[in-house]
């Protein structure tokens, strides 16, 4: 007799995990991490106590949770950044970038690791490791893909990710956690992109 759960109780399962994560999200933004209980967390989200601690049995679990999921890039379906043809990956990278960074709640969960630093560390951690992290690893072996392809020569791929995606989330995202209107059309963000891929083309295309 199989022990494995069924399709539905799969479903159920997941479905209860998106109601959590999406309480938890909305609460933290009102609240604060620290003016978030557990107990709010699963009666705004419609489950019980025990259903919410067999999924996150902390706090901070179900924080890393969120921000894991908050970096998480849709691209299904999308062809995979062709290492052969650098403009053109860098270009696809950086849009994707842009569209992350501009996600509803990705300034607001920042500004919540901000706010929050110097009581709970640990959401830095989680910001970085969880989210930042895995994702310039992504855009770092992107680079190291296309030195290989020769398509570049790219001796400090990881150097290169940092300039790359600096270029753009200096003028798209860091602002916004400071100047509460800052909102660049999208003409502007698309040259933003543009001379991005310029300057690391003009740097790096073999």
């Amino acid at each position: 007799m199989s022990t494995e759960p069924s399709a539905y109780h799969r479903r159920v399962a997941e479905e209860k995990r998106a109601a959590i994560l999406k309480a938890a999200t909305g609460l933290f933004l009102a609240s604060g991490y620290d003016g978030t209980s557990l107990a709010k967390i699963a009666e705004v989200a419609g489950v019980s106590k025990a259903t919410l601690f067999k999924q996150f049995p902390t706090k901070a679990a179900l924080f890393d949770a969120i921000v894991t999921e908050s970096w998480q890039v849709d691209d299904a379906g999308s062809p995979e950044p062709p290492a052969e043809d650098l403009r053109a990956g860098l270009t696809a990278i950086g849009h994707r970038y842009v569209e992350l960074l501009t996600r509803p709640g990705m300034t607001a969960l920042f500004r919540i690791v901000i706010a929050e630093l110097p009581r709970f560390p640990e959401l830095g951690e989680a910001q970085f490791s969880r989210g930042k992290m895995p994702y310039f690893e992504s855009v770092s072996r992107y680079l190291a893909a296309a030195h290989s392809a020769g398509s570049a020569k790219v001796d400090a791929p990881d150097l290169a990710a940092t300039q790359f995606l600096g270029m753009i989330s200096n003028f798209v995202f860091w602002p916004t956690l400071l100047l509460t209107d800052w909102a660049p059309d999208r003409s502007a963000i698309e040259q933003a992109v543009d001379e991005a891929v310029n300057t690391m083309s003009a740097r790096y295309q073999a």
